[in-house]
Parts: C-alpha cells; sequence; structure tokens
C-alpha cells in the first residue's frame, strides 16, 4: 500500500439489521418479496445449489426463467433464512440453497461491531453505510450504527422511492428528521425500485420536485444507484443516465455520486470491459460535484480473480476522461468478501499504482472520499 495514503475511507458499505425482521417495512411479507426478488435476480451473479449433493442449479432459482424486475415474477417458496447468509427454500420435494450474504455471517445481521472489526483488521479509517430496500427502509437502524462508532462510520438516509411522488409531504418530513435527528449523512436514491409499484415515470419529472428542491436545501450529497429500469439492454441504460443527466443540469450544485461505477456486467466481453464513448458524452463529468464510485470485487469478482488485471484498461479509459480527483473507492462489504478478502479489495486499488501514480491512489482510496464528506456535511 502507497506510504501517502494517510486515510483510507470506504465509500459503500453495509451494516444489515436482522434479515428475518420486517426491515422497517409496516408488513413483513412485503420485506420478504423484496429479499426474494433480490436473492433471485440479483444475487451478485452466485448460482444456487441442490442442498442433496450440493449441485449448482439456475441463479434464478427463487424466480421463474427469464425474470424481469417484477414482484409477479416470483415463485411460490417460502424462504428460510437459518444463518450462515443463506437463503434456504423447498422446491417440488427438493430443498434448495443461495449464498448472499458471505457464509462467515452465522447470523442473518451484521452490526457495527463486526463491521468496526473488519475495518481495524483492514486498516479502514472510516466508512459510508449504503442502503437498499432489501437490506431494510428503515433509518433507525443505520442511524443507531452511525451512534455507536460516530468517529468511523456515516450512514445514508432512505426513503422509499416508490412514495415520494404520492405522499411527498411525508416523505420530506422523514428526509429532514434523518438528517438533522438522526446524524445521517445523505440520500441514497434507487430509482429501480419505483417499477415495483408501478411509478414508470422519470423521478427528475415536476411531480418530484418539491422533494428535489428540498434535498438541494439540504445541502447533502445524493448517491444514486442507476440501472436499466425495464428491459436489461443498454439502451435503456443510457435512458436512466441521461435522466440523472438532466438532473444534474437542474441542481448543479448538489454532490452527486454514481454508485458502484458503470454497469460493469453489462459491457464485459470476455477479458474486456468496452466502455462507450457515449457513457461519457451523457454524464456530467465537467461538473466538480459529480463523482463515480469504483466497486469491482462484488461485480466482477465471480468472473475475475484477484488482483483484476483485467480492469487495468478500462480504468486507464476512465481517468483518460474524467480524471482522477472524482473517484471514489468502494467495497460494498461484507458482500465483497464473497469473491474478495476486504484487504484485496483496498489492495486491488494499489495494484494500479503505475496508471494512478501514488497520489491517485491515495486520492481514491480515501483523500476525495474526506473532500467530499467535508464539502457537504457541517
Amino acid at each position: 500500500m502507497s506510504q501517502k495514503t494517510n486515510i483510507i475511507y470506504d465509500s459503500h458499505t453495509y451494516c444489515i439489521p436482522n434479515l428475518n425482521g420486517n426491515g422497517g417495512f409496516e408488513d413483513i411479507s412485503e420485506f420478504r418479496k423484496h429479499l426474494q426478488l433480490a436473492g433471485g435476480i440479483m444475487g451478485h451473479s452466485l448460482p444456487a445449489w441442490r442442498k442433496s449433493d450440493r449441485k449448482t442449479d439456475d441463479n434464478y432459482k427463487m424466480v421463474y426463467p427469464k425474470p424481469n424486475w417484477s414482484f409477479e415474477s416470483l415463485k411460490n417458496v417460502e424462504l428460510n433464512l437459518k444463518g450462515h447468509g443463506r437463503f434456504e427454500w423447498k422446491e417440488k420435494g427438493e430443498d434448495y440453497i443461495k449464498q448472499i450474504l458471505p457464509p462467515t455471517i452465522s447470523g442473518m445481521e451484521y452490526s457495527a461491531e463486526n463491521l468496526i472489526a473488519e475495518m481495524d483488521y483492514a486498516g479502514v479509517n472510516n466508512v459510508l453505510l449504503h442502503r437498499t430496500p432489501y437490506l431494510g427502509i428503515g433509518n433507525e437502524f443505520v442511524s443507531s450504527c452511525v451512534k455507536q462508532f460516530p468517529d468511523r462510520i456515516s450512514a445514508l438516509a432512505h426513503i422509499p422511492e416508490w412514495l415520494i411522488s404520492t405522499n411527498q409531504d411525508k416523505c420530506i418530513s422523514n428526509l429532514h428528521k434523518a438528517i438533522t435527528e438522526m446524524n445521517l449523512s445523505g440520500l441514497q436514491f434507487l430509482p429501480l425500485f419505483m417499477n415495483l409499484y408501478d411509478k414508470a415515470e422519470d423521478w427528475d419529472s415536476e411531480k418530484y420536485i418539491p422533494f428535489w428542491n428540498f434535498v438541494s436545501d439540504l445541502k447533502i450529497p445524493v448517491f444514486f444507484t442507476l440501472g436499466p429500469r425495464s428491459k436489461n439492454t443498454i439502451r435503456n441504460y443510457f435512458e436512466e443516465l441521461k435522466v440523472f443527466a438532466r438532473w444534474t443540469q437542474k441542481y448543479p450544485e448538489v454532490t452527486t455520486v454514481l454508485t458502484h461505477g458503470f454497469n460493469w456486467r453489462m459491457f464485459r466481453d470476455g477479458n474486456n470491459i468496452n466502455l462507450p464513448k457515449k457513457i461519457f458524452e451523457i454524464l456530467p463529468i465537467q461538473n466538480p460535484n459529480f463523482y463515480i464510485q469504483l466497486v469491482l470485487s462484488v461485480t466482477l469478482g465471480g468472473k475475475w480473480e484477484y488482483p483484476m488485471n483485467q480492469f487495468r484498461p478500462c480504468l486507464d479509459n476512465i481517468i483518460n476522461q474524467t480524471g482522477i480527483n472524482n473517484l471514489l473507492w468502494g467495497s460494498d462489504h461484507p458482500f465483497e468478501t464473497l469473491h474478495y478478502t476486504y484487504r484485496q479489495c483496498i489492495n486491488q486499488i494499489g495494484n494500479y499504482r503505475d496508471i494512478l501514480g501514488e497520489d491517485g491512489v491515495a486520492n481514491i482510496l480515501g483523500l476525495n472520499m474526506k473532500t467530499l464528506m467535508n464539502s457537504t456535511i457541517d
């Protein structure tokens, strides 16, 4: 690791409430639907296996073949979340398992104490907790994590995206409380989940203006997780990036982060990632308030082993397009340990030192994130 790296700030981590609870939903069955859909379609590309002989099976085992991002694609199975990060269920008399959390997590939760222990061992100074509905929508849990370790852990608030257009006053009130009373440091926004609730409109449309104006007034960063919202095609992905670009034109003063970076898997071709030039033409790469995360081990670790030398040409392309000062390192911890260790995720950036330079490694591993947080949070 570079001796000039005086801070390591992980821009993308999780603490996880007990997944056998309600996840902040009023109806636990709704939370279970999110768990099944995410485990079936996402699941970090890991296959299910048959419990009797450990034979691997279809990655989409909890949903119907050729799944779409819809609750209607769920099979009628009952999840059993016993522990060790596994989703278990029975289908046609057979027991199946899919590893969603790392097997070292004995229960179905990941506490702030667990995270701090891993941070200490890997040499990570600070982290930012991210959010997603299949890991709970309540802000209380992440707020409690921040309060336990306020000098090490920060966290993003989450407001259910599907409620904003129809229950805006309550959403604004909840966000205000999350930031001003619960010590949260920004907003996580995941428009993909709007489609699950038949909210297919663009999220920069007129009906969202009061909410976004309030976000702008709060002077908090917004972390956008973007992907194709209907069909999983490059065209649909570009359409979502265009909505984001329009949004940043309306709110250029708001600090924005494109979580995970780009849809790496969509552009992977064998041992290469070929990012279309159009991506950089769409995105606001000239805006100093725009940042891109490099979250690689979770998205590509299942395909490429450490230290992921295959990513080098793609990284060189990104640097040539955007520079270094707007790039953030993120691990997706603890999910990255399904493929890499936490230390390897850090050392992976150092492995690109010949492309980044010593200062570039230091900036990406922590200094850029520290600058972002210091510029948006009093």
